[in-house]
Formats: C-alpha cells, sequence, structure tokens
C-alpha cells in the first residue's frame, strides 16, 4: 500500500471537508481539534457544540403514563422528547448511579442516528431532572436517504484514503453532522490505522466515497511492585498481600469466570509483552528492579508486566467503589448480572515496539476492549519504563474512566481541543489523587522518573501556589494543544481538592472507603459523578457546572460553597465566560459580589423551564451554552510545549 504524503492530505476527526461558516476561536476550540497521527496524517475533529442546563433541586419531569409502573428511563425520555421531539430520540444507553439516574440518547432523522449529535438528562433520587444537554442539529441541506455505493467500496476507500485496515466489526449507515452544517449519510467502519496501530471509526460518504469523519479512539500517556502512593521505583518496591477489593474484584485480579490464570491476565487487566499470551506467571510477582539494567531483560520485563497489572486493577477497583462500575460502562471481561456490556477487560502492552517516550490508551464504546501501550523512554541510558512510572499508567487508565463516563459509554465524546486538554488534565489530576498520604497537599510533579528530571513532563509542577503554577482560566485563550490545556484543568481540580481537604481533613483509608466524608472521598466521588452528569465535548464551563450539580445530587450542596471559591480562585468564578477572561466571583450566599448584571456573553444565564405538569413552584435552570466570536482565524497548528530537556522542537507526550 503507498502512503499518502501528510503535506497533501488533512483529514477530517469528525470534521467535515467542507469549506465551513466562520468559528470564532473560542467555540473552535471546545468544538474543533487539529492534530497529527502517529502516522504523520493532520487530522481535524469536530462535535457540533452542545447546550447544557442544570437544575439544583430538580424540575418535574412530564408525566408518563401509569405513573405506578414507570421507570426513570420513561421519565427521563419524556423530558428529553418535550424539549427536542420524541421522534427525534433514539436510545442509546442508560444507568443508575447511587445518587443520579443518567438516559443517553442519539439524534435519529429519517430512521437513521446522527453519529455525532447526542444528548443526555439525569434524574435525581427523587425523580427530578437536574441536568440536561443537548448536541441535536437541524440540517442545512436535505440528507440523502440511501446509500450509492456499497460497503465493499467504503471498506476499499478506508484502505486506500485512511491507510488503515477494517477491523471486521459489522459496519452501519449513520449520518454524520459536519461543522457547515449538512448531516452526510456515511458508511461507519472501525478500522486500524497502518504502522501505529490507533483504532478509529471512519466515516466514509454513501454517496462520493469520500471520508468526512473518523474518530481516534486512542488517547496519548503477594505482588513486588511500586506502591499507589509512590510514582516510581527509585522509592522502592514493595510486597502488597492480597491487594484486590472483594467488591470490585470479587473473584480477584488473576480469576475470570472461575478460572485461575495464575499470571498478569484476568477479569480487569491483562498485561502482556508483545502477544497476550506472554504474561508473567504469578510465581514471578516478586521479580526486583534494578536500576542500572536494561529494562528489556527478561527479569525486568516480568517488573513492568507485574507493575502495571497491579496498578491498573488498583484504578480499576477504587473507581469501581466511586461509580464507574459494570453499569457505568466499565472494563471487564466478564460483568455477571450487573449491567453494561462485558468482553472489555483493558488490555496493556508493555514496552511495546511502536513508539518510545511515551503511553496511549484507545477507549471504544462499552463492550469493545481498552487498550494501553506503555513505550520505553530513551532519554537517558539505560532506558526507563513507563510501566514502572504509577503516574504514567493511573494516567493513561483515566482516560478510560472519563472518555466511557462522558457521553454514556459511546467514546466520541472527548475530541475537540478544550475537550480532549481536559481529558489530560483528569488524567493528571487523578494521578495525583492517588499518591496524597496526608492533608498536606505538596506541589506535584509528572513523568520524573522516565525523563530523570525532577521537574518532570510538564511545563509547571501542579500547586497552590500561583508563584509555583501561575495558571489560571484566562490562561486557556493562550492554549490551543491538548496536554498544555490539560495543564490549566488539572491545576484547577488539585486546588479544587485542596480545598474540600482543608473544609472535610483527609482519610488515607478513601482507597477502600467510599462512604468516608473526609475531603479527598468527597473529591473523587464529585469527580466520578460529574463525568456523567456532563454534555458531550464539554467546557471548563460547563465541567464545572457538572461538578457544583453533583454536589448537590450527592451531599445536598454540603460543598457547592468550596467548590465555587476554589474554581473562582483561579478565574472561574460564576460569571466566567466563554471568552476566557478571569472572573473571580461567587454566588451571593458564598459571600460573593454578584451585584451587577451578567454580561450577554456569559455561559451561564436563567432560563425559566418549560411548563410541566406539576403545579408547584420549580427553581429555574442554570443554561450552559457558548457564544460566538465574528473573527475566524486559521486552525493553528500545535505549538511545542516541550521541556527544557528535551532536544527537538515537538513533544509526542
Amino acid at each position: 500500500m503507498v502512503a499518502l504524503s501528510p503535506a497533501f492530505m488533512t483529514l477530517a476527526v469528525l470534521c467535515s471537508s467542507a469549506l465551513a461558516a466562520p468559528w470564532s476561536l473560542n467555540t473552535r476550540q471546545h468544538t474543533h481539534r487539529i492534530r497529527t497521527l502517529p502516522n504523520g496524517l493532520r487530522v481535524k475533529s469536530y462535535h457540533p457544540e452542545a447546550t447544557y442546563k442544570t437544575f439544583s433541586d430538580g424540575v418535574e419531569p412530564p408525566k408518563t403514563g401509569n405513573s405506578l409502573t414507570s421507570s426513570f428511563k420513561d421519565s427521563a425520555l419524556a423530558y428529553l422528547g418535550q424539549e427536542l421531539g420524541s421522534e427525534q430520540l433514539d436510545f442509546h444507553s442508560s444507568f443508575e448511579a447511587d445518587t443520579a439516574k443518567h438516559v443517553y440518547v442519539s439524534q435519529k432523522l429519517n430512521g437513521f442516528k446522527v453519529a455525532n449529535a447526542v444528548a443526555h438528562s439525569t434524574l435525581n433520587s427523587k425523580g427530578k431532572v437536574v441536568a440536561f444537554s443537548s448536541s441535536f442539529v437541524t440540517p442545512q441541506n436535505k440528507p440523502a436517504t440511501k446509500a450509492k455505493i456499497s460497503t465493499d467500496a467504503a471498506l476499499t476507500a478506508v484502505k486506500s484514503k485512511l491507510g488503515a485496515t477494517p477491523t471486521g466489526r459489522d459496519t452501519s449507515l449513520e449520518y454524520f453532522s459536519t461543522d457547515s452544517g449538512d448531516l452526510v449519510l456515511s458508511h461507519v467502519i472501525e478500522a486500524r490505522v497502518d504502522g501505529n496501530g490507533h483504532l478509529v471509526e471512519a466515516f466514509i460518504d454513501a454517496t462520493t466515497g469520500e471520508n468526512v469523519g473518523l474518530i481516534d479512539f486512542t488517547t496519548q500517556l503477594t505482588y513486588h511492585v511500586v506502591p499507589l502512593s509512590k510514582q516510581s521505583p527509585e522509592e522502592g518496591l514493595e510486597d502488597v498481600v492480597d491487594p484486590e477489593d472483594k467488591t470490585a474484584s470479587p473473584s480477584g485480579w488473576t480469576t475470570v469466570k472461575g478460572t485461575d490464570n495464575k499470571a498478569t491476565s484476568g477479569n480487569n487487566i491483562i498485561a502482556y509483552k508483545g502477544s497476550k499470551t506472554n504474561t508473567t506467571a504469578s510465581s514471578k510477582f516478586a521479580t526486583e528492579w534494578k536500576a542500572n539494567t536494561d529494562p528489556k531483560t527478561t527479569s525486568l520485563v516480568d517488573v513492568a508486566r507485574t507493575n502495571a497489572f497491579f496498578v491498573a486493577n488498583s484504578v480499576h477497583d477504587v473507581s469501581y467503589l466511586y461509580g464507574f462500575n459494570e453499569a457505568g460502562f466499565n472494563f471487564q471481561q466478564d460483568n455477571g448480572s450487573k449491567g453494561g456490556k462485558g468482553n472489555d477487560a483493558v488490555q496493556i502492552s508493555v514496552q511495546d515496539a511502536a513508539d518510545t517516550d511515551n503511553a496511549d490508551m484507545t477507549t471504544p464504546a462499552d463492550g469493545s476492549p481498552g487498550a494501553m501501550r506503555m513505550f520505553l523512554w530513551d532519554i537517558t541510558n539505560p532506558m526507563r519504563d513507563g510501566a514502572l512510572e504509577n503516574d504514567i499508567v493511573i494516567h493513561e487508565y483515566t482516560h478510560g474512566i472519563t472518555n466511557r463516563l462522558t457521553g454514556g459509554g459511546t467514546g466520541r465524546c472527548l475530541t475537540g481541543d478544550e475537550a480532549g486538554g481536559m481529558g489530560e488534565g483528569w488524567s493528571d489530576a487523578m494521578a495525583f489523587w492517588f499518591q496524597q498520604t496526608s492533608a498536606k497537599v505538596s506541589d506535584y510533579t509528572m513523568g520524573s522518573f522516565v525523563v530523570q528530571d525532577s521537574a518532570g513532563i510538564r511545563s509547571h509542577p501542579y500547586s497552590t501556589s500561583k508563584s509555583v503554577n501561575p495558571y489560571t482560566y484566562a490562561t486557556l485563550a493562550t492554549k490551543n494543544e491538548v496536554h498544555d490545556i490539560g495543564e490549566i484543568w488539572a491545576n484547577l481540580l488539585i486546588n479544587v481538592y485542596a480545598a474540600l481537604v482543608d473544609a472535610s481533613g483527609f482519610d488515607v483509608k478513601a482507597h477502600k472507603d467510599a462512604s468516608l466524608t473526609t475531603g479527598n472521598s468527597i473529591w473523587l466521588h464529585l469527580f466520578i459523578d460529574s463525568l456523567a452528569l456532563q454534555p458531550c465535548a464539554p467546557t471548563f464551563i460547563t465541567a464545572r457546572d457538572a461538578w457544583i450539580q453533583a454536589d448537590k445530587n450527592r451531599y445536598s450542596g454540603a460543598n457547592t460553597c468550596t467548590l465555587w471559591k476554589a474554581f473562582a480562585s483561579r478565574g472561574l468564578g460564576v460569571n466566567a465566560t466563554s471568552r476566557r477572561v478571569d472572573n473571580a466571583d461567587v454566588p451571593a450566599e458564598c459571600n460573593g459580589t454578584t451585584t451587577s448584571p451578567k454580561p450577554t456573553s456569559t455561559t451561564t444565564t436563567s432560563v425559566k423551564p418549560t411548563p410541566t405538569s406539576t403545579t408547584s413552584d420549580e427553581p429555574e435552570p442554570t443554561e450552559t451554552e457558548t457564544p460566538t466570536d465574528p473573527e475566524d482565524p486559521e486552525d493553528p497548528e500545535e505549538p511545542s510545549h516541550c521541556p527544557s530537556w528535551w532536544p527537538f522542537d515537538w513533544c509526542p507526550f
């Protein structure tokens, strides 16, 4: 196969290839994304902008038939139908968490699903609607209703135009919404990009055979192991006895459907090198790490597989206790009768030969395995193994959590610059959470071991001190690369963590007990809860609002002012807008200054809810939307964001 030169080929990742109407930089950042895939193809991503509303104590959904037999799904769908038109709803998924119930739908027109137009509604424990989002579109064209090219022709186009090999999974016909406002009837084909193994979903125009959209599901970073509270083997390996949580992993980590594999292969994780049968036997879980030895030495490969297996299973178990479970679209081979789809344990390839100085995580929809690739880092001699740096493994697994929980298990929703950047930020913040051992919140760096530099791989340490890390919400106006954006979001969330711990304390048992009411436990609950509450393609503002609503759902708003003050301390106050200017305002009930009216460009405005059958006075919802600006700057190239030690002007991490 002859690959097309990247200089002459620009693909669309969830994007129209047609010229689009002008977009503002602010809107473009959370609906579009430009990046270069590992095989050299320049790609652009697009997802329709979402409307987002939260309703604090909630509003009554429309009545649905017999109220004694109607389910939360019926009520949520009734509300969505009231807002969007029931004829447009194509049910995708739902799940019940302990404080909220979520329903996710796609838009349906002419009998076809619109792949990148989605909506959701959330009900609280009282059955009231507390959140609603929608990116449904009104087509600017008359969409085709019949395919003119065959599935076989579309499969050929994937090979010839994308340099990708179809996986053989069933194809489908769906509409794809372009940024020009048109709907394009497309063959949807799952494939792997040749040369790097990225799992993608291609949208091939069913009329012309051209590629009009592409979703890349891959996101780029007795056991004798590095304990979770430590970052790297340089801090020492320890024996960890029976680390499995019996609620999250009742059969243990090495057993699947009653069979004990006695290796780094189980219900949640398969850690291997080269092939999925090349695992480490449990008899070698106690192998020692040697600092000055080539990591490719057989014994150190065992250490790498064992550590990656331990860390990823630990994140599985902790996140399970906090709500990322079977019904919440998690990663397990066997779900039993607990909901969701099985056969999707995370497969971890250690010392993967496809790359160096990086790590990545592929997150397809619920029911398809997650794939984590850990690479060697050749900046030092001997090389360092990313599978031995706990923060990198935690970072990558968290991409799976955020991609699955945002949008109802599709893996499609974190595609734009802003949403993709927030994905990087959530992952860094989760790594930070796991390595806290006391109420003291110290400065935190990522990736120090693999580069052998205490400064790590980010531009600044994460810190509550503005002299150490000056990033605020306004910094977002100067950044357009996902890891740079992620640093802003991660530091903001770490400041939220510090505020919650300062207000409610710390308990080291939060890893094992999700019922605690200390600040570190509250933070992780809100982290997980807010992902399911937020819209597809979230922004800093809509994600902030989801945290506020999550606190209302779980803690009756007990932490609302702590949250608002923490967000406002880094510029994301109640009057912050999509123009990315710092705002330090907090609600009046939090001793804030909100006496002046909000500007018309604000992303948070009060809107009366649509009248329902209830006669009680309902609270006004908070609607989140993003204004657009008349300017249409050129799509920026990804800037250099490299640390000082990196010898080139580009960075893969």
